[in-house]
């Protein structure tokens, strides 16, 4: 089991000398608070984190020539990420439940650096498989662990916003990865690397170097936090405190009882169908994008590419902050996944102009769906079903690996090159009714574990 926190008859004793209102003022002051100190460096980690595996998307075509990877290869390759990412996602969140975020998180980041900068030293397949398998194993921790994390600090009524904030690492990520990997893979060679090592070389420092200001910069949770002042720091904690009671009256408390539990599975299969679409986008939108221009990836491409991302940046910031506000987040997300469905059948049919509106539409829902999403398990699950189920849910990430495989399937099946981003689509909008038709269960239908 975690570690207690630290004097919790003292923050009880406080919070009962309390009026209601300066309560819940002291709690919104000390999540305005939270959200300037973590929000940023949070986002700062997931940019790292989302480069590191989405920047072979880059590197495709230089592999191709240099060591041979081909299509199959690179597609097996980019998509075998996902699947020790899915697998050592569970005991990694349950070693950052007992042993907190401080540590944990600071040792992944360094670990997954050093494996992405090692992507470098790739001299054909089973290299290549064998880092893409090594970096999913690093990497694996990281989501779901700072999922479980932002509900250690923040109440449900804001959890929207701040996944949202959270998400917007991944807009980012591209927007300015985009044009970095294409400038690394466009510059004059130096010290006897290619261009594509030195991306990996580069962009794989950054995670070590953020690893170990983690360690520095995170508290494990609000009451061990000396940057908040004590009366903010009680209030947040009896809140939260507060909010871990109603969950467990409405859903499973620990790991076996959340194995089972229909509401739980019905995440995962959600999930899967997201990260389908995602990956789908992520691992090809360099490649249509340099269809859509006839020029080669580079600096060019990179830059065309990280329009479809400012507009995810934009969309998801303000759709998770509006769900907050009306309380409406499965009909928001069902929404926004019909909308990114039908922009992905339309997109392989238009042209240059129109073909980047929809391609935008299509990566904004893709993307801002995601903590939208999040709001519905992070507000059923409680104590170790939390930390378990969060991570089962990330197992969804496996749709990671089945997103390039299905479309090279769909495209040699049909013997088109559009063929798999039709099926993409569809899996889009059977999402899309998933969601919609996703109730929230109630306490008295719950399986509860104790």
């Amino acid at each position: 089991m975690h570690s207690p926190d630290p004097a919790p008859a003292a923050f009880n004793a406080v919070e009962d000398s309390m009026a209601p209102a300066s309560r819940a003022a002291a709690r919104d002051r000390a999540v305005a608070r939270a959200i300037r100190r973590l929000a940023p460096f949070l986002m700062l980690m997931y940019v790292v984190s989302f480069l590191d595996r989405a920047n072979i998307s880059f590197a495709k075509q230089a592999l191709q020539g240099s060591v041979g990877i081909t299509e199959q290869i690179y597609a097996l390759g980019a998509g075998l990420f996902f699947l020790s990412y899915s697998l050592c996602g569970f005991p990694s969140n349950l070693i950052l439940h007992k042993i907190g975020a401080k540590l944990w998180m600071a040792f992944l980041l360094v670990a997954w650096g050093l494996a992405s900068m090692s992507t470098m030293f790739v001299r054909g397949s089973l290299s290549f498989y064998a880092l893409r398998l090594v970096l999913g194993v690093m990497e694996a921790g990281f989501f779901p662990g700072a999922i479980l994390y932002l509900t250690y600090w923040f109440p449900a009524r804001v959890r929207g916003q701040i996944l949202g904030l959270f998400y917007l690492a991944v807009p980012i990520s591209l927007i300015f990865g985009g044009p970095l990997s294409g400038y690394l893979l466009d510059m004059h060679p130096v010290g006897g690397l290619q261009n594509w090592q030195w991306m990996f070389l580069v962009e794989g420092s950054m995670a070590v170097i953020l690893g170990l200001a983690a360690f520095w910069f995170l508290d494990n949770k609000p009451a061990n936090a000396a940057w908040l002042p004590a009366e903010e720091k009680h209030a947040l904690v009896h809140a939260l405190a507060q909010e871990e009671q109603e969950r467990r009256a409405t859903g499973p408390t620990d790991l076996l009882p959340m194995l089972r539990d229909l509401h739980v599975l019905r995440f995962v299969l959600i999930y899967f169908l997201i990260q389908m679409s995602t990956y789908g986008a992520i691992f090809y939108l360099p490649a249509e994008i340099s269809a859509l221009l006839h020029k080669p990836a580079g600096f060019e491409v990179g830059l065309v590419s990280a329009i479809p991302w400012l507009c995810a940046l934009v969309a998801v910031y303000v759709l998770p902050l509006a769900a907050d506000r009306n309380g409406s987040h499965r009909n928001v997300a069902a929404l926004t996944l019909l909308v990114a469905g039908c922009a992905s059948f339309a997109f392989p049919s238009t042209g240059p102009v129109l073909g980047l509106v929809a391609l935008s539409l299509a990566v904004s829902g893709f993307i801002t769906v995601q903590p939208l999403f999040w709001t519905l398990p992070t507000a059923y699950l409680a104590d170790r079903a939390a930390a378990g189920g969060i991570a089962l849910i990330g197992m969804g990430n496996l749709g990671g690996l089945v997103a390039p495989n299905v479309k090279v399937w769909a495209d040699t099946l049909f013997h088109s090159s559009r063929a798999g981003l039709y099926v993409l689509a569809a899996f889009t909008l059977l999402n899309a009714a998933l969601i919609a038709s996703t109730k929230q269960p109630s306490a008295r239908h719950a399986t509860r574990g104790h």
